[in-house]
């Protein structure tokens, strides 16, 4: 019968010290072993590479230990180690990927993260640091566990050491393409394109007033909006362009935009604010998608009316659907990203909604939330490393 074998060797990380090692291993293919997993990690300089091996023979381990036992693995300052696999041929759990932000992750973090996995039942494989900027990332490949009751234990951790933390299914669809849909006010922009609006016809404070009930969910967002848009009545059309200038993207949007796009994934901006303002700032950022409001302009004034459907709370997930679609891109893989209770529904049809720096309402709904104010921290929820983004 087949026995399953770990070897680990560990060394300084020199060319050919991989290679070398895989060579040894494949020699003894002859005595019938066969590779069933390898992985291979380099960390400041020293690599760990692992690799488990079956073999049918009654002398396995004194093989494996002869054969790695080499005066040229002891140049290459190289040590091994073999040892049975008791769980060979046990069926494989579910695998999820964890990914934890903050402005510093220590090592105490880190201890308490994965003892809370151990607590809930679960193994981490894996550790990876994907970057320090602009916030601290580790991303644990996790295998084991019931995924609702690890992600309310590591809920519950995390939110007693100050960081956040998301919890997905590993696997190929990570690296496929995404589109990522984004909240304008408050989220992709500094602004409340209204509030400003409004400030430039003096009916600010009304206007605010309106504004903060709705993204608290007190107050329905059509009728809102109606009601908000009806005080900017009498504005010259020229006021949008002045306040599209004053516009102030929140930090780490274009760093965001741009590695997207450069990575091949799409961007989508839905947003109960107004096509005027937005569409000529989307287009310089190269956003391929755009739902909004429309204002009604008559003799270069505004009425106080809007035309055509105004995308409220419903319309932001239906356009989520739709331009999914266009794109070519499943709901799975899609990700919405937003901050008041407007966001609802199209955080919850994403196939990874993110409640960015958000209302009570939106965070509860949300898959994770961010509360770091730099948005190209959403990047490290699709894996990718501050080294892919700096490569730009």
């Amino acid at each position: 019968m087949a026995r399953s074998f770990l070897i680990t060797v560990s060394g300084p990380e020199r060319p050919g010290l991989g290679a070398r090692i895989l060579e040894v291993l494949g020699a003894l293919e002859e005595h019938g072993a066969s590779l069933l997993d390898v992985a291979q990690i380099s960390v400041r300089g020293h690599v760990v590479l692992c690799a488990e091996l079956s073999l049918e023979r009654p002398d396995a381990r004194d093989l494996l230990h002869q054969s790695l036992a080499g005066e040229e693995l002891e140049t290459l300052g190289a040590s091994v180690r073999v040892e049975a696999v008791t769980d060979a041929g046990a069926p494989r759990s579910e695998r999820l990927q964890v990914t934890l932000l903050g402005p510093r992750i220590r090592a105490s973090d880190l201890a308490r993260v994965v003892s809370t996995l151990g607590s809930a039942g679960a193994i981490c494989e894996r550790v990876t640091h994907l970057g320090s900027s602009p916030v601290d990332c580790y991303e644990l490949e996790v295998r084991g566990g019931e995924s609702g009751g690890l992600r309310a234990a590591l809920g519950e951790a995390t939110g007693e050491l100050g960081l956040d933390v998301a919890v997905q299914r590993a696997g190929l669809h990570r690296r496929g393409t995404h589109l990522v849909v984004m909240d304008a006010d408050s989220t992709l922009l500094q602004d409340e394109v209204i509030d400003l609006l409004a400030a430039a016809g003096g009916r600010d404070e009304e206007v605010s007033a309106i504004t903060a009930a709705a993204m608290a969910g007190e107050l329905d967002f059509a009728e809102s909006l109606r009601r908000r848009v009806g005080l900017l009545a009498g504005l010259e059309a020229s006021v949008l362009d002045d306040v599209r200038a004053r516009l102030r993207l929140t930090p780490g949007a274009r760093t965001l935009l741009r590695t997207l796009h450069r990575l091949g994934h799409a961007s989508a901006v839905v947003s109960g604010g107004f096509v005027e303002v937005l569409a000529p700032l989307l287009a310089e950022l190269n956003v391929r998608y755009l739902a909004a409001n429309h204002l009604e302009i008559v003799d270069g004034r505004l009425t106080g009316a809007l035309v055509g459907p105004i995308v409220d709370r419903a319309g932001k997930a239906a356009a989520l659907r739709r331009f999914a679609a266009e794109a070519g891109v499943g709901l799975e893989q899609t990700v919405a990203v937003g901050d008041g209770a407007n966001d609802i529904d199209m955080i919850t049809a994403a196939g990874l909604g993110i409640a960015f720096n958000a209302k009570a309402a939106l965070r509860e709904a949300a898959d994770v939330s961010l509360s770091v104010p730099y948005l190209d921290a959403v990047l490290f929820f699709l894996g990718i490393s501050r080294d892919e983004v700096e490569a730009d």
